[in-house]
């Protein structure tokens, strides 16, 4: 078996941007190949890397080509994972189960673009994959999580349509599966993040209620961590573009402000 992080091989990518190269990775993870998408800048330059946890499951909420080619123009190189199980990736998606370990291991693929600091930039269901990714590993600078899922408890109460998914998913429910639930609390572990942490949301978020920011921010505070949030009182789960735009910018140059690790 490869070791995990190991790049498997690459493709080039259609780029929608003729700033920023994008490269599809297949890299191992837990004995799968699971891909990814690359974005470099194609001006050489000392840049710290992000990777990009996406949201959504399976085809929904896919990485975007013209997403991370937006976020590496900002001056990051920017790898974002697909999970297992999807877009020809071995294994199955586990919403924030053992697939949290291909955000784990997506960072050493990262690291071999960039010498620099890594950032976590997520989106949705990718905050809590964020989230573990911090808490697995100790060289993270900075996190972003953006209308991010943090309790898999909230989820399975708020969003009725996912229901049959989780259950499929993870197995049961909260009642009849509670150790499935509780490994993936990230909240529980929520003191082991060293990472400084940037929560932003939607007031008026319906997939992801505005909840889950409140329970992070409540819970990262509590433990003296560092922790900004950006509360948005007329949007919901999606931004308008030209607002999304320069958030996107704002959060960007919030990362390069990060002093740690």
């Amino acid at each position: 078996m490869k070791e995990n992080g190991t790049i498997e091989k690459t493709r080039i990518y259609p780029s929608p941007n003729p700033h920023i190269k994008l490269t599809e990775i297949t890299y191992w993870s837990c004995g799968y190949r699971v891909k990814g998408l690359l974005a470099e800048p194609r001006e050489k330059g000392p840049y710290e890397g992000i990777l990009y946890c996406r949201g959504g499951m399976q085809s929904i909420g896919m990485v975007r080509p013209a997403r991370i080619a937006q976020i590496a123009s900002e001056g990051f190189i920017v790898f974002a994972p697909y999970y297992r199980g999807n877009r020809g990736g071995e294994g199955r998606d586990e919403f924030a189960g053992e697939d949290r370990w291909d955000a784990v291991y997506a960072v050493d693929v990262l690291k071999q673009f960039t010498l620099a600091r890594i950032h976590l930039f997520a989106f949705s269901r990718g905050g809590i994959m964020a989230l573990w990714t911090a808490i697995l590993r100790n060289d993270i600078t900075s996190i972003v999580t953006w209308a991010g899922v943090s309790d898999i408890y909230l989820t399975f109460e708020e969003r009725t349509d996912m229901r049959r998914m989780m259950k499929r998913v993870i197995g049961g429910t909260p009642s009849n599966h509670v150790q499935a639930y509780e490994n993936r609390n990230v909240l529980a572990h929520s003191h082991e993040i060293k990472a400084a942490t940037l929560i932003i949301h939607g007031m008026l978020d319906t997939n992801v209620s505005v909840e889950h920011a409140n329970v992070l921010e409540s819970a990262l505070v509590g433990n003296n961590k560092i922790v900004e949030t950006w509360y948005y009182q007329e949007y919901t789960h999606f931004f308008p573009s030209k607002v999304n735009r320069q958030v996107v910018k704002d959060a960007c140059n919030w990362m390069k402000r990060q002093k740690g690790v």
